[in-house]
């Protein structure tokens, strides 16, 4: 395959995954319409357990077969990549299997351990239950769905992980929104059963996305078999040693894609009981759960997918400076990598802060508001130690030292699971986003400190430029807070057109000033000139 075959290809695959994780961030918005903020702590306690389970189940292996895959085959060995594929279809299934009937057995008692036993309102354990049992379903589909994208990926084919995402995700999103409109509009049904079902999407899309990589590999067949049967060499691995290989390029994988999971896990097992004691009713505690794990997550997570794919293409020139030992160009793609994700997650925090109550009723309505309003306020700063930690732990990974994320992960995570109880007691709801923030904080400290060590790379400059990025966002605070007076002042925030009205205003107000300042500066094009050339008509002189 040619260089430009390859390009094309990684473009097609990182374009799938952009409109898979935007529509997977869209849906939440007409589905909370549906079933609201409990409906949306009902689809969590279901959602997030399937989600560990699913990363231990898999462990990070399809894209480590992807490596292997890709390894072999430029070395013209088809037949070590096909024998672990083949392994790998048997190993995914039974785990699959063995992820299914322990999800589905814990279902009681996870439901139990989050929700009250005497509550009369809310959510009750036998819909958190029947919520879990069915998003358990998935698990027999998606790690034998993973491993084959995996292998397709090997041979540097990514269109058809491309395509599967974006059906697998599509047919999701139509599924929980027709399903769930159907139960609880048309049919007049219980939110128990509508949420259960919305978790059941995740098999339904599952299998349209195995769909279509069978019709791929049926293609594909004849031509892979030929390239196996003319294989020049068969290195002929054990199977044992072949898994101590793959293991050792997908540990890492699974750990940085666990830590969102994780921190949530600890909040499923921790918020509910903490605040219980506190004296919330459990319909109360739902609303509050509702708001932070999915629908202030999902809103932070718009700047943080956005900050993420810009950096993140900056990387294997990272890896690249790396291996040629070419210091100065490793450092530059560094403090690059950076600025990009700072000059972005910045300011859209700290517009998702000032602009919490509007964002939140535009978007979700005016129903719980307040609640969600101020969920959102105290969690958008942890979108930007999102980002980094992201970001930080693929620079690691890109000088070769991605051991050193797994022990930042597993110190934030030990601060999470000791403190978030305690400090959900002293501070409610808002301990919780607290104890997240903390844990992200030490572990990007871990990551930020293995990459000056390992990589020899200097702060000094950065910190300079943090602070510009910090007087600009300050200035757009600043307008985007008057903007929301002067509006609010004609257009109280009494209906969702209003708020509607006073987020855009606001937002193109603050955009604008600070796309003014970068500007004008010379900044915008010192950061994303390389992207966007008219940008780079002014400049300014690195480390000025």
């Amino acid at each position: 395959m040619t260089d430009k075959q390859l390009i094309r290809g990684t473009m097609i695959l990182t374009a799938s995954i952009f409109i898979s994780k935007f529509l997977g961030l869209i849906y939440i918005f007409p589905f909370t319409s549906i079933v609201g903020l409990e409906g949306l702590a009902l689809y969590t306690y279901g959602y997030t357990p399937y989600t560990v389970i699913l990363s231990l189940a898999t462990l990070g292996i399809p894209l480590a077969v992807s490596k292997f895959v890709s390894k072999y085959n430029a070395l013209g060995d088809y037949r070590t990549g096909q024998r672990l594929f083949k392994s790998g279809i048997v190993v995914m299934s039974i785990t699959g299997v063995i992820g299914f009937i322990l999800l589905y057995l814990l279902a009681e008692p996870i439901a139990r351990h989050v929700l009250d036993p005497s509550n009369l309102q809310g959510n009750t354990i036998d819909d958190a239950v029947f919520t879990i049992r069915m998003v358990s379903v998935a698990l027999l589909v998606v790690p034998i769905m993973s491993i084959i994208r995996g292998y397709f990926q090997g041979f540097q084919s990514m269109g058809p992980t491309a395509i599967s995402q974006v059906i697998e995700q599509v047919i999701r999103i139509i599924f929980i929104l027709l399903l769930t409109y159907l139960i609880m509009e048309v049919w007049q049904g219980e939110l128990g059963t509508a949420v259960g079902f919305a978790t059941f999407g995740a098999f339904v899309g599952a299998l349209g996305g195995l769909a279509v990589l069978l019709v791929y590999w049926g293609r594909r067949r004849g031509n892979i078999q030929k390239q196996v049967e003319g294989s020049t060499i068969d290195h002929q691995i054990p199977l044992k040693k072949m898994y101590k290989e793959l293991l050792s390029y997908a540990l890492p994988i699974s750990f940085v894609g666990l830590s969102i999971p994780l921190y949530q896990s600890i909040d499923l097992a921790t918020f509910n009981p903490a605040m219980r004691v506190i004296g919330y009713e459990q319909v109360e505690i739902d609303k509050y759960f509702g708001a932070f794990m999915q629908a202030a997550h999902k809103l932070i997570l718009i700047p943080v997918s956005v900050a993420t794919a810009m950096s993140l293409t900056i990387l294997p020139t990272v890896t690249k400076a790396f291996i040629n030992r070419d210091s100065e160009q490793l450092q530059r793609h560094i403090t690059q990598t950076y600025q990009i994700i700072l000059f972005i997650s910045i300011p859209a925090s700290l517009g998702l802060v000032l602009l919490s109550d509007s964002a939140y009723a535009s978007l979700f309505g005016l129903a719980d508001m307040e609640i969600g309003a101020f969920m959102l306020k105290y969690y958008a700063p942890v979108a930007i130690l999102f980002s980094i930690f992201a970001v930080t732990a693929s620079l690691l990974q890109g000088i070769n030292r991605q051991k050193y994320t797994v022990i930042a992960l597993i110190a934030g995570i030990s601060f999470k699971g000791i403190f978030n109880y305690p400090l959900i007691l002293w501070l409610e709801a808002g301990g919780a986003v607290l104890a997240t923030g903390i844990g992200y904080t030490i572990a990007i400290g871990v990551n930020i400190w293995a990459i000056g060590k390992f990589a020899n790379y200097n702060y000094t400059f950065l910190l300079k430029r943090l602070l510009l990025f910090s007087i600009f966002a300050l200035v757009m605070g600043l307008i985007v807070i008057a903007v929301r007076n002067v509006i609010g002042m004609v257009l109280p925030l009494e209906t969702r057109f209003n708020a509607f009205v006073i987020l855009i205003c606001s937002v193109m107000s603050g955009l604008g000033i600070y796309l003014y300042l970068s500007v004008r500066s010379g900044l915008a094009g010192q950061i994303l000139g390389h992207r966007f050339k008219f940008l780079s008509k002014r400049k300014v002189r690195e480390g000025s």
